[in-house]
């Protein structure tokens, strides 16, 4: 690990099973049962998958992305809740500010995570770990949740730390303890490495993270390119990313898992002109135009494809995203039944606030 690297402190908070805890912190009588949040299961035919469970849950086999059909064959009588983004994000966005005083700079990745760099003002892991403590306790007492804190000198290794003592976990790896942390977990560990990944690791007789940091890292470009360098990188413990701002928003999307197949145009057309209605909505909340159209079409066998459409200049009215998604879907019309459509915009330009939109005279 270099120098600069050593003088690094980074946390990482990830909260614990975030939409069904932030369900029971609202609802206290379900404390204590399996809580699944996803799709409606309808008595085990439901089409969608699940969120996220409570631990109760997870102790049933239950588990995130997981067919709702599925989870509800293991546990018929789990509480089973839908989304409530609104809810999610309005608890997240107060917990991340309140986790941003801590910080020297802050990255949130996600809902429910962010990376905190506390070097500036603390340059020992045990003030660190004072301070991980520290937020731990004001976001149970402020909003009943609990979440689990990895601390180390970088990003990967305070995420794999986060995960190591779940839930409520706190794991400090100081820099002389990165190898001896590492080394003895299964590569599976590793951020990136997944389904695909790891059996042609396997392949190579790489299971753990020793064997893959002690390998010769030409047999990994050989198989996966500059990919190899970067998880070799890995896991040796070497990751020089910084914690910065979450960068601007770069596309909007939304899509639709439906409960019976589709083909007629007509229904066709109605699902893409609701999702549109949804892209359309975020786009105004958030004062973007937007340049490219997507759509994503996933047919009955599970084959799914993707098309885009870039637009001669950028657009922020509703009726060109409905016009551009249809006239990408007639390649796919005819040609089966429809388990999943979805819409999107990218090339997205921030509209100057002080002009005002049409739709603000409607």
């Amino acid at each position: 690990m270099n120098e600069s690297s050593r003088n690094r402190i980074t946390l990482h908070v990830d909260m614990d099973s975030f939409y069904s805890a932030v369900e029971v912190s609202k609802r206290p009588e379900l404390k204590g049962l399996p809580v699944v949040v996803g799709s409606d299961p309808k008595g085990g035919s439901g089409r969608g998958v699940v969120s996220t469970c409570s631990y109760e849950a997870r102790g049933l086999g239950i588990h995130s992305g997981m067919a709702i059909s599925k989870a509800y064959r293991l546990c018929p009588d789990a509480v089973y809740l839908p989304v409530n983004m609104k809810l999610y994000k309005e608890v997240s966005e107060n917990i991340m500010a309140l986790m941003r005083i801590f910080a020297d700079r802050f990255q949130q990745v996600s809902v429910d995570e962010a990376y905190l760099d506390v070097g500036n003002f603390i340059d020992d892991y045990d003030s660190a770990a004072l301070l991980a403590r520290k937020i731990k306790d004001e976001i149970f007492r402020k909003h009943g949740l609990t979440c689990s804190v990895g601390v180390a000198p970088n990003k990967i290794i305070a995420k794999i730390a986060s995960d190591f003592n779940k839930p409520d976990g706190l794991v400090v790896i100081r820099p002389e303890e990165v190898e001896g942390f590492l080394f003895p977990l299964p590569v599976s560990k590793i951020p990136g490495i997944g389904k695909k990944t790891r059996p042609i690791l396997e392949e190579m007789g790489i299971e753990t993270v020793e064997q893959l940091a002690t390998i010769d890292v030409q047999l990994l470009i050989a198989r996966f390119g500059r990919s190899g360098i970067v998880m070799h990188q890995l896991a040796n413990g070497i990751d020089r990313r910084e914690v910065r701002e979450r960068e601007e928003v770069k596309s909007i999307s939304t899509e639709d898992t439906f409960d019976e197949d589709i083909f007629d145009p007509a229904t066709i057309q109605n699902a893409f002109a609701a999702l549109s209605e949804k892209v359309y909505g975020s786009l105004m909340r958030k004062r973007f135009r937007f340049r490219t159209v997507t759509i994503k079409v996933r047919f009955e066998d599970f084959r799914t494809y993707s098309r885009a459409k870039t637009l001669q200049a950028a657009s922020n009215e509703k009726e060109a995203i409905i016009r551009n998604a249809l006239g990408l879907m007639e390649e796919f019309m005819g040609k089966g039944r429809f388990r999943l459509l979805g819409v999107g915009v990218t090339r997205l330009e921030k509209i100057d606030e002080r002009q005002t939109l049409l739709n603000d005279f409607l």
